[in-house]
This record gives C-alpha cells, structure tokens and sequence, in this order.
C-alpha cells in the first residue's frame, strides 16, 4: 500500500523514527557495513522502500539511486540484483529516471539483461521500460539491445515474465515507433 502523511504517522507511532530518519540510518549501515550478507539486506531493504512514490524524494535526498547504481557494479549478483530492483521501482517517477540516466545507468541496467539470475533480467526490462525516452533512445535502441530484449519477447516457453515484459517494452518503444 501506498504512503501518505497520515498513515505514516500512524505506522511510526509515538516513537517510532521519521522515515528519512530511517533511511538514513539503513544508507549509513550499508556505508558502514563490511559484511556482504548485511550489505545484501540493506540493498533489498531499501529497494523495497524504492517502490513507495512516498518515498521519492527521500531517496533522492540520500542519494540511494547512485547506491542502487554502485551495487550494479558489484561482483555479488544479489547486490546487483538489489540494485537494478531499487532502480526499476523507482524509475517511473521521472525525477527519479532523469537521475539513473544523469548517472549512467543505463549502461548498467543493460548489462543487467545478460545475468544469469532471473530477477536481475526482469528488473532490468522493466526499468528500461521505463527509462527510455526520446532523449535516451538511441542510447537503449541499439541493435544488439532490441535483439535481446526480442530474444526474451521470443521466449514465453523459457519464463513468461521476461516474455510479457519485453514484448512490453518492444510494444511502447520499437514497435510504436516503426508505426
């Protein structure tokens, strides 16, 4: 469910921590932290944040967008696939997009479609999806992009999601220009 002032205020309670309050404090665990298992909770905890257009404007003033980029470029494919979630919730909110994409993430997002962990590939198409515009384009249209991402539309028998999702993003974005 989405986050309004009210109903924060009745989650926290009395005592509880403002939720940029907490945010913070999870941003400066995952700096802090140098064990791998707790870095992986910490990504996936704010990725689910990431979600929540409540919580947009938090995430942008803590820099968790350039967070979720960093983990992107992480050995650790559940960082990675942390990462590339937090950055699909949060990229329809143009704000949020114009700053993956100010931060080269776009790059990132499509090296993402050639893991070998299926979430990471489904994030992936779904934040170009939502990434791609008529600034970015040419930059997510390139050949041997739209070649995978039609190789996933072509495999419904293999996963139906990375199947639904590509022939999504090739209905919105290649084949609605060709039209």
């Amino acid at each position: 469910m989405f986050t309004n002032d009210r109903r924060q205020e009745e989650r926290t309670g009395k005592y509880g921590s403002p939720r940029l309050q907490y945010l913070q404090e999870l941003v400066s665990q995952f700096q802090n932290s140098t064990d791998e298992e707790t870095k992986e909770k910490i990504a996936a905890n704010l990725a689910n944040f990431a979600y929540d257009p409540y919580n947009y404007k938090f995430l942008r003033q803590l820099n968790v967008l350039e967070l979720f980029l960093d983990c992107m470029t992480e050995p650790n494919e559940r960082l990675v696939e942390f990462g590339v979630g937090g950055i699909c919730n949060s990229c329809v909110d143009l704000a949020n997009a114009a700053i993956v994409t100010q931060s080269g993430g776009i790059p990132l997002t499509i090296q993402c479609l050639s893991s070998p962990v299926r979430n990471t590939v489904n994030y992936a198409l779904g934040a170009l999806y939502y990434l791609c515009n008529a600034s970015n384009k040419e930059e997510i249209l390139k050949p041997e992009v739209v070649d995978i991402i039609n190789r996933y539309a072509a495999a419904e028998a293999v996963s139906v999601s990375f199947s639904n999702l590509a022939k999504a993003f090739l209905d919105k974005h290649v084949r609605a220009s060709e039209a």
